[in-house]
């Protein structure tokens, strides 16, 4: 028989306890294949404590409650349509403990050591899952984030750990989003290139991590113009998925730019966060199905 789902209230106790809890309840996880017979996928992105970036739209700390981070995760992974959840190592333990992740496609994510706002930010350590923890937790794929700043020496150590991680996840025949920006600062203040010929870029150089790119597929934005998006999709023939970004109040406009941008045909799906997790008017389960009505 199934253990009962732990509560919330439940997950220090079992925490300080019974800690092996976490590895029992990965193990008998029921899966599922990546993509499903949608053909499409929608992940609910909440990776971002682990990076220590908290803020959501003028509160800065509206991550940092991990009982209603929890709770709003949980109640978006019951949403009809929602396939998974891309999150860091405590997270994704707490979404296992809670029974969250039950036949739900799970992404560990990698790099977190690139912090928010810190000097080092661009040499961006992989301080969170390693492709053999994906392997043993019987997860479904990884996520790297590959932020490339010409003028800095720190984003080279982290293209390099980069391919040798994608070759990593490929020996264990898991699939990997990469998840690639150019960048610069500006003021002190690290800056995302989001025009045509910047995404193009990062887009050519993300295909062409490690030994072989046949578990690899990229997580992109929209760029600045629309338009541009079936230009820049023909760079490269991998599977993506868009990165749904923090959305500033307009989230109607963000549904309409990832609308035509998910009729390309190598755009799989949508990876959302903040903007359907913290949405303006409080309403989680209407965000999350209005953008799962995109696909």
């Amino acid at each position: 028989m199934t253990p009962p789902a732990a509560s919330v209230a439940d997950l220090v106790r079992l925490r300080t306890h019974h800690p092996e809890a976490v590895a029992e309840a990965a193990a008998r996880r029921g899966r599922r294949p990546l993509v499903g017979s949608t053909g499409r996928l929608m992940i609910i992105a909440a990776d971002h404590p682990a990076r220590g970036a908290l803020a959501v739209g003028e509160d800065e700390l509206a991550m940092a409650n991990r009982f209603d981070l929890l709770e709003r995760l949980c109640l978006a992974l019951s949403r009809p349509g929602v396939d998974g959840v891309l999150a860091g190592a405590d997270v994704l333990d707490d979404l296992l403990l809670l029974g969250a992740l039950e036949d739900r496609v799970v992404i560990g994510s990698m790099n977190r050591g690139g912090l928010a706002g810190a000097a080092f930010e661009l040499d961006d350590r992989f301080t969170g899952h390693r492709p053999v923890d994906l392997a043993r937790s019987g997860f479904d794929a990884g996520k790297l984030l590959l932020r490339i700043d010409y003028g800095d020496p720190g984003s080279l150590d982290t293209l390099h750990t980069a391919a040798r991680t994608v070759d990593a996840m490929a020996a264990h025949r898991l699939p990997v989003f990469v998840e690639p920006f150019l960048c610069h600062r500006t003021e002190g203040r690290l800056r995302t290139d989001l025009g045509a010929a910047a995404v193009t870029t990062s887009i050519a150089i993300a295909s062409g991590l490690g030994g072989t790119s046949a578990y690899t597929w990229l997580k992109v934005p929209v760029t600045e113009n629309p338009d541009d998006m079936a230009r820049v999709m023909e760079t490269s023939t991998l599977p993506a998925v868009l990165l749904g970004g923090e959305v500033k109040g307009d989230l109607d406009g963000a549904y309409e730019k990832w609308r035509g941008a998910l009729r390309l045909p190598t755009v799989q799906g949508l990876v959302v966060g903040r903007s359907l997790l913290y949405p303006a008017d409080g309403d989680v389960a209407g965000a999350v199905d209005t953008a799962v009505g995109l696909l």
